[in-house]
């Protein structure tokens, strides 16, 4: 059901920015930012333990930020709800340290539709885009939607690169889940939302440049999938889990094929050892968060695609007989959670 008007913050916003290893990357993004920022906005800056000088950088082309230093690197996600914590504005905007804020940016993200519970800008990546809003297949792979917004809309999830919410909702929903260290923390997060009723979108006229690079070693490939079973677990209604549980079986065994053959099969095994050690905590995480549903698991689904469009998936997301398959069993499955 849509909010009123009155939930988008008519105050001041907080920037919050994690850092690690940064100085590169603010040395472009804060000269950007900062002249934007009203009387009574501000910058808070997590650094997660960097070692090349990203602090003392940022004092000196940000005096007025609130600087936090971490112990080490806690990850996105803490650094995150820490600087949550410490700001003071009624609109929190994350965003990524490499995402440099193009003219208008800051007040474009202050002003999208009242019915929204969060949204994010359009990140461009170069010439092209890095994410106009998020696609989750219901196997939880999720990844950006590269299509050129013709306007503001709703999407399935909400890119950490740069998001907007009102604080006090993000903490409400407990921020971030810390656990997940990096990496798909934004798709738990949107769907957490999602199951309370909440709308998400993108407002195009919010636009940062993204320096982003998909391939960040092997490593990536495990908090990616651990990070996933994480998200089907803890916020996916019951009867679509089991409704999907042959499809996410064939989806594992077809993974780790895939992986065997791309060099991470490693990883892709650690990812499943950590998740079969952390599901105590995920079901009562899962209970919390089930307990606070106000929509079905229908409503819920409406949100997901049975189409693996990402470029990233290869063979799989061109191969019409799969394209077939998976759209017929999402049909059904659509029509027996109905």
């Amino acid at each position: 059901m849509p909010a009123p008007m009155s939930r988008v913050p008519a105050g001041p916003l907080s920037v919050v920015i994690v850092t690690y290893n940064s100085a590169a990357a603010v040395r472009a993004t804060l000269p950007a930012l900062c002249p934007q920022l009203r009387g009574g906005d501000e910058l808070v800056v997590v650094d997660n333990g960097s070692a090349d000088g990203t602090l003392a950088l940022v004092r000196q082309l940000a005096p007025d930020a609130v600087a936090i230093e971490s112990p080490g690197n806690v990850g996105f996600a803490a650094g995150v709800n820490a600087g949550a914590h410490a700001a003071s504005g009624e609109l929190l905007v994350i965003l990524n340290p490499d995402a440099v804020p193009s003219a208008g940016f800051v007040e474009a993200i202050r002003r999208p539709r009242g019915d929204w519970a969060a949204w994010m800008g359009l990140v461009r990546a170069g010439a092209g885009i890095n994410s106009s809003g998020g696609i989750i297949h219901f196997t939880g792979i999720a990844w950006a939607g590269l299509a050129a917004p013709t306007g503001a809309r709703e999407v399935a999830f909400l890119s950490g690169a740069c998001l907007a919410i009102p604080r006090a909702r993000f903490l409400a929903a407990g921020g971030f889940s810390e656990p997940y260290f990096m990496y798909q923390e934004d798709v738990d997060l949107s769907l957490r939302l999602r199951l309370g009723g909440e709308r998400l979108g993108v407002e195009p006229a919010a636009v940062v440049d993204h320096d982003y690079e998909f391939a960040k070693g092997p490593g990536k490939w495990r908090l990616l999938e651990r990070n996933r079973w994480s998200t089907i677990v803890r916020c996916y209604p019951g009867a679509l889990i089991a409704l999907l549980a042959p499809a996410l079986a064939a989806t594992e065994i077809a993974l780790l094929v895939v992986a065997a053959a791309g060099g991470w099969l490693p990883q892709k095994l650690a990812a499943i050892r950590e998740t079969a050690r952390e599901l105590p905590r995920l079901v009562r995480e899962r209970r919390a968060i089930q307990a606070g549903r106000t929509i079905s698991a229908a409503d819920f689904a409406a949100a997901l695609t049975p189409d693996l469009e990402s470029p990233f998936l290869g063979r799989a997301g061109r191969s019409r007989l799969l394209r077939a398959l998976l759209r017929g069993y999402w049909r059904l499955v659509l029509a027996l959670l109905r």
